[in-house]
This record gives C-alpha cells, sequence and structure tokens, in this order.
C-alpha cells in the first residue's frame, strides 16, 4: 500500500541549514543498568551559530543516552537556548548513533567521532513563546552529529 503518491512535489524534500550546535558536558556520567550503559551529559556550556538563529546553551541541560545491546545509542536531549537578542528556546533532541567498534574504541580514548566516521543522526524541536521566533514551533529540523566524552556538535538542518 503506498501512502503517499509519487507526485514529485510530494517526494522532493528540502533542506536548509539552520544552524550549529556546539556543546561542552560536564564530565559525563556512565552506569550499567539492566536496559543497557547509561550516559549522562549535562550541559556545561554551547553556542549556537546559523543565519537566523543565534545564541548559547544555558548550563544544566543534559543528554540521557542509553546504549542498548545492540550499541545503539538512543538520545533524549532537553536544554535551554538564550537568543542573541535575550530569548528563551526550549530545544529537546531525540536520535540514535552507531558506531563500529573502532569508533567506541576511540571514543573512550578521548577522541571526536566526526559525522562521517558514525551513523549519527538526531531530530531537534523548537519550543518558545517569543513572538519573533515563533516560526520555531512548527519548525521540522534533523542533524547531523559529532561526538565526543565531553562535547557534541550538531549540523542543523529544517525541512522545507
Amino acid at each position: 500500500m503506498t501512502l503517499l503518491s509519487a507526485d514529485p512535489a510530494i517526494t522532493a524534500v528540502a533542506v536548509e541549514h539552520l544552524c550549529d550546535f556546539a556543546i561542552t558536558f560536564q564530565t559525563m556520567q556512565t552506569l550499567s543498568t539492566p536496559l543497557g550503559t547509561r550516559m549522562i551529559a549535562v550541559v556545561e556550556r554551547g553556542t549556537v551559530e546559523g543565519p537566523r538563529l543565534r545564541g548559547e546553551f544555558l548550563p544544566g541541560g543534559g543528554d540521557w543516552i542509553m546504549v542498548g545491546a545492540d550499541r545503539v545509542a538512543r538520545l533524549d536531549v532537553r536544554a535551554t537556548m538564550r537568543t542573541h537578542d535575550d530569548e528563551l528556546v526550549f530545544v529537546t533532541v531525540t536520535g540514535r548513533a552507531a558506531l563500529s567498534d573502532e569508533a567506541i574504541g576511540r571514543l573512550w580514548a578521548g577522541e571526536t567521532i566526526g559525522w562521517h566516521e558514525m551513523h549519527a543522526r538526531s531530530a531537534p524541536l523548537f519550543e518558545t513563546g517569543a513572538e519573533r521566533y515563533a516560526w520555531l514551533n512548527s519548525t521540522v529540523a534533523i542533524a547531523l552529529n559529532e561526538l565526543s566524552l565531553n562535547h557534541v556538535t550538531y549540523r542543523v538542518y529544517s525541512i522545507q
């Protein structure tokens, strides 16, 4: 059963670079649980740079990562951004990251794993009451991720 027609106007999806996130974490907490390895990364600071969105991440948000037996990391991010003009935006991100054994070894050795060295994709969502950023409330975005144990970067694209 086909849910969408083959009309090129429907199947073509345009993306536009929205911004880049660069986030530094406090010391990551790692613990084993019956469900897998839990990694908790609390935001120390971060920046947001882009053509329509600029600002900083406030301390205290974080990423609650669960790595299952399948070695897939499940991302659960919640953080607050303050825009360059002093508006607050709540950001949530879900996503997946799959790393090879070699990349996992490099990660634990303190290296940064680039987006092209693993499959790491995420979906940021934005929530704000600021009128000038109301357009973010209906924005659907995807991101390519790069990560290490103490920082993560996102290249964020809005879906048109």
